[in-house]
């Protein structure tokens, strides 16, 4: 099945990580989708990614801006694949309405803030359903030094 990761954020923020995250992902040669909980976050997104690193460009646009289908990196709050992504990003909150939906994914990986107690309910009820769906899941927690480290 699909390695599906849990990153828990405790130090640094969805926008600290997110960019670099998607950057190695485009460096493996893969497409990558981001699923945001509403439209401003996507909005947000964009933004960052446009504006993230001066020295880098992360090619991507948002669900309804030009043909998803050739787009690297496409956010949206609407569940499907129209880029042909390999790896999926859930942020903000949103999960995946269907763990069967991934058979062709390489890695699903849900970001999830471990300040707000919500956010942590709801990875502990996705990484239930993951587990119970056959993924491959593996939770990586974010250490003094910045670094994520595979738990456990």
């Amino acid at each position: 099945m699909t390695e599906t990761l849990f990153y828990h954020l405790e130090r640094r923020s969805l926008e600290d990580i997110l960019p670099g995250l998607v950057e190695k992902s485009l460096q493996r040669g893969w497409r990558a989708a981001i699923k945001t909980d509403s439209s401003e976050r996507s909005d947000a997104l964009d933004t960052l990614l446009w504006t993230y690193d001066d020295q880098s460009f992360l090619p991507h646009a948002q669900a309804g801006d030009g043909e998803a289908s050739g787009q690297p990196v496409l956010i949206s709050v609407e569940e499907g694949n129209p880029n042909l992504a390999q790896i999926v990003f859930y942020v903000g909150g949103a999960m995946p309405s269907d763990w069967d939906s991934f058979q062709d994914m390489a890695r699903v990986v849900l970001l999830f803030d471990g300040r707000d107690e919500s956010a942590l309910a709801g990875a502990r009820a996705a990484w239930k359903d993951a587990k119970a769906g056959g993924h491959d899941v593996t939770y990586w927690k974010e250490q003094p030094n910045g670094k994520f480290e595979k738990q456990g």
